[in-house]
C-alpha cells in the first residue's frame, strides 16, 4: 500500500480509478478517430473507386445484397414526409383550440395518418408552451414596473 504523501490517489489499490477519476481527465482530443476506423480507412485508400465498381458491377449482375447496398446509397429511405395541411392561423392560446380541433378532423377523414396528427399537436403542443411562457414573462415584467413605480 503507498504511504500518503499528501497527494490524491486516482487509483484504487486493485489499479482502476476511483469514481469521478480518468486516466484521461481532459477527455479524447477533439477531432481523434477510432484506431479500427483510420486501420479500415487506410486498407481501402486507392481501392475506394475499385470496390466500388465492383459492387456496381455485382449489382448489375442481379446480387440482390449489391443492389441494396447501391440503392442505399443512391435513394435513401426517407425519415418521413411533408405532409400538407391547412390549419388557422396560430397568434394567440384560444387559436388552438381550433387548430387541434382541425388536426383531428383531418386524421378522422383520413387526410393525414394518426402518427402525422400526433406529431403536428407535439409542435403545436410546443408553441403552446412558448406563448405562456412568454405570456408569463410579460406579466411577470408588468409587475415588476408597477412595484418600481409605487416606489
Amino acid at each position: 500500500m503507498p504511504e500518503n504523501t499528501g497527494e490524491i490517489q486516482v487509483r484504487n489499490n486493485n489499479g482502476t480509478f476511483h469514481k469521478g477519476n480518468s486516466g484521461n481527465p481532459g477527455g479524447k482530443p477533439k477531432g481523434a478517430r477510432n484506431k479500427t476506423t483510420l486501420a479500415i480507412q487506410e486498407l481501402l485508400d486507392g481501392e475506394a473507386e475499385a470496390i466500388t465498381r465492383k459492387v456496381i458491377e455485382l449489382a448489375k449482375e442481379g446480387d440482390s445484397a449489391a443492389i441494396r447496398l447501391v440503392m442505399e446509397r443512391i435513394l435513401p429511405a426517407r425519415k418521413d414526409s411533408p405532409v400538407t395541411l391547412t390549419i388557422p392561423e396560430i397568434n394567440k392560446l384560444d387559436d388552438i383550440v381550433a387548430v387541434v380541433g382541425s388536426i383531428i378532423n383531418a386524421v378522422a377523414s383520413g387526410e393525414i395518418t394518426p402518427s402525422e396528427g400526433q406529431a403536428i399537436t407535439t409542435m403545436i403542443e410546443h408553441l403552446r408552451h412558448n406563448i405562456e411562457t412568454l405570456q408569463l414573462q410579460q406579466k411577470l415584467e408588468h409587475l415588476e414596473s408597477l412595484i418600481k413605480s409605487r416606489n
